[in-house]
């Protein structure tokens, strides 16, 4: 297992657990992470997962990086959980053609059809690996090897919030109208962006996540409600 420690200021410790973005490595991260929050060490402030390391930010008046790696080794050192952890949370998709408007290029690219794609995406199993770029963009792995696409050339303008969008093997639903570059093939009504200052967002990293699929009556009668 890849082990590196980088100081970043003076207030925080970049942990490297791997050198190549996979779910074992993602699942190392998740864990330390989960650890440090079960047994947070003096002067912790906050720490920050990503694909392969974690930020571990730190009050530098009460501790120090060789104490923040110290505990990070000791967290390391005692035996990981076995099985899932996370929660499980559900996100409900409506796959109609103007709101999925990439779901016939997806299936062309791939020579399948668009109910096979559809089918793929909802059979997925999806991982919350971590947050990014916006507020509440949830980089979730799972997708699934019959409908994964690199991303397009180019970025396209104005993709509305809730879009369910998806390149190699992550997707994303988004929250704040936006460009990307990621395949659209779906919206969601589901809430991402909680209002609850306590838990902001729907997912914690680690989480795993269900995709259930709904007709146009329901996204937009749900849409009305989470508006």
């Amino acid at each position: 297992m890849t082990l590196r420690f980088a100081p970043v200021a003076e207030h925080a410790l970049l942990v490297e657990l791997g050198e190549t973005i996979d779910d074992a490595t993602s699942d190392r991260v998740v864990a330390l992470d989960r650890a440090l929050a079960a047994s947070p060490p003096p002067g912790l402030r906050e720490v920050v997962p990503g694909m392969v390391n974690l930020l571990v930010d730190f009050d530098p008046i009460v501790t120090d990086h060789r104490e923040i790696e110290a505990a990070v080794r000791a967290c390391l050192a005692r035996p990981a959980p076995e099985g899932r952890t996370g929660g499980l949370r559900e996100v409900e998709i409506c796959y109609d053609p103007d709101l999925g408007p990439d779901l016939s290029a997806v299936a062309e690219a791939k020579g399948i059809s668009v109910d096979d794609v559809i089918a793929a995406h909802l059979g997925g199993d999806y991982t919350v690996r971590m947050y990014g770029f916006t507020p509440g963009y949830a980089y979730m792995s799972g997708t699934p090897a019959a409908i994964q696409l690199p991303r397009k050339p180019a970025a396209i303008r104005g993709v509305p919030a809730g879009s369910v969008i998806i390149a190699g093997p992550q997707c994303i639903v988004t929250t704040l109208l936006m460009p990307a570059g990621w395949w659209v093939i779906g919206r969601s009504p589901t809430r991402i962006l909680t209002g609850d200052e306590d838990r902001p967002f729907l997912f914690d990293v680690g989480d795993h996540v269900r995709m259930r699929r709904i007709s146009r009556e329901e996204y937009e009668r749900k849409s009305a409600e989470n508006a």
